[in-house]
This record gives C-alpha cells, sequence and structure tokens, in this order.
C-alpha cells in the first residue's frame, strides 16, 4: 500500500493544499485542495473517498471531482462517512442549490456518487488494505483513521484538539510504523485551540505522551505562514525524537 500526500495544510496560498491523502490510485482519504493537482486519468482512477468530517477544507474537491470524472467512470464513487457527515453533505453540499446533488444524478437508479454509512469505530476492507475509523474530538462530528496494509499501519488524525480512544487504539496496534497528527496553531492562541478544538504544542506534547508505540510522528494541518513557528514550538515542547512536519508530496509505503 502506497499513501501520498496530496495536501496537509491548515489553509490556503502559494504551494499550500489542504488536508487530502491518496491511498494507492483508488482510495481518497478526504478530499481538500490538494486533490486539485491530481491528472485526469488520476482523478478517474479514485473509486472510494473517506472524510474525517464535513468542514470545507477537508470535503471540497469532492464536487468537482464529481463533476470532472464522475460521467467518464462506469461506476459511481463511493463516500464513506459517519451518518453525521454525510447527513451535513446532503444537506449542506449536495443540494441541487449549492451543488447538484450528485447522489441522485444523472438518475436515482445509475447515480454518479453513493453514500456509505461508516459508523464509528467501524472498517472496511478493500483488496488486501483495511481502513478502520477512530474517533476524534472536534467541533463537529470526526474520526481519524488507521490505514493498514501489508507491511504495516498508518494513523491519520484528521482535526482534533485532546483525546483518548485514538491514541488507546493506536497503542494497541502492534504494526504501527507511522501517525499523522494535527498542530494547527502556536502556544499563544492555546485559547483558540480549545475552543476550536484543534491543538497548540503544548497540547500535542501531552497527547503524544499517550502513545505507547515507536511510530514515526509527523505533524499536519499547520496554519500558512506560521508553519515554521510551530514546529521550532513543537522541538522544544518533545526535544528527543522531534516530530516532523508533513509534506506535500510525501509517500509512505505499508
Amino acid at each position: 500500500m502506497k499513501i501520498r500526500i496530496l495536501g496537509a495544510s491548515g489553509g490556503i496560498g502559494a504551494q499550500a493544499r489542504t488536508t487530502s491523502l491518496l491511498v494507492d490510485r483508488d482510495i481518497l482519504i478526504d478530499a481538500g485542495t490538494g486533490v486539485g493537482d491530481l491528472t485526469l486519468p488520476e482523478l478517474r482512477a479514485i473509486d472510494h473517498v473517506f472524510l474525517t468530517h464535513s468542514h470545507l477544507d477537508h470535503v471540497t474537491m469532492l464536487p468537482f471531482l464529481l463533476d470532472t470524472v464522475g460521467a467518464d467512470r462506469e461506476r459511481p464513487v463511493m463516500v464513506h462517512a459517519q451518518e453525521a457527515t454525510l447527513d451535513t453533505l446532503r444537506r449542506h453540499l449536495f443540494n441541487g442549490q449549492l451543488w447538484p446533488d450528485f447522489s441522485r444524478l444523472p438518475t436515482p437508479e445509475a447515480p454518479l456518487m453513493t453514500f456509505q454509512t461508516l459508523p464509528v469505530g467501524g472498517e472496511v476492507a478493500l483488496n488486501g488494505r483495511t481502513l478502520r475509523s477512530i474517533p476524534v474530538n472536534h467541533v463537529v462530528p470526526a474520526v481519524g483513521y488507521l490505514a493498514r496494509g501489508a507491511k504495516g499501519s498508518l494513523a491519520f488524525s484528521g482535526d482534533t484538539t485532546v483525546t483518548d480512544e485514538f491514541w488507546k487504539v493506536l497503542s494497541a496496534t502492534g504494526d504501527l510504523r507511522h501517525v499523522i497528527i494535527e498542530t494547527s496553531f502556536m502556544d499563544e492562541d492555546e485559547e483558540l485551540s480549545r475552543i476550536s478544538k484543534h491543538l497548540c504544542p503544548s497540547m500535542l506534547a501531552g497527547e503524544l505522551g499517550k502513545l505507547k508505540s515507536a511510530a514515526k510522528v509527523h505533524i499536519t494541518h499547520l496554519m500558512p505562514g506560521r508553519e515554521d513557528d510551530i514546529m521550532r514550538e513543537i522541538a522544544r515542547h518533545i526535544p528527543n525524537n522531534t516530530p516532523r512536519r508533513l509534506e506535500r508530496g510525501q509517500v509512505f509505503e505499508l
């Protein structure tokens, strides 16, 4: 299993792309602006989209993906998420007003997209790969994912603040090789981090203390323009085995 980072930024700007991970050729985890860098053949190859939550920076390219290549495909794109996330997409995005409802177009019997409810804690197996949903703590219902291939597992938090079940699952995963965890703000913005249910470096250090694993840790969702400052603060809190910044284009093989 190969995982390519399409976007890992907390915002937009030159070279900044919001959250999306491409698993092999056919699976997306989140659909942020990084999806827009894929070629048309790469877009056509995507069969499954797993969403962490409903916020726009994580779903924004899904409507364009369907509009661009949906009619060129022989089967609908399957969107996996917890029911609360799917309900938000139905009511506020694919509602026929903000964007066409591709779960019913061109016909209800042959749509370009289907919704598949993935309960919190649920798992989907796809050709030797598994993706497990893990609850996290955000301002809307949200999950992270544990992706397992033949050579190990990678965990992705999505957006979260202080949480427990995520770390319990990871600590019990014997083949865990990589952890991607968000840190959005600097310590001076800790109150904003708590209100918006994100992490800052001091909070991250406390969370990583819950991880009973030697997996490598990578930081995502840094605010544009503050990336280096946030990473320096992380290094001060975690001087040994300091996490690394997740980079667009980075590839993990599992």
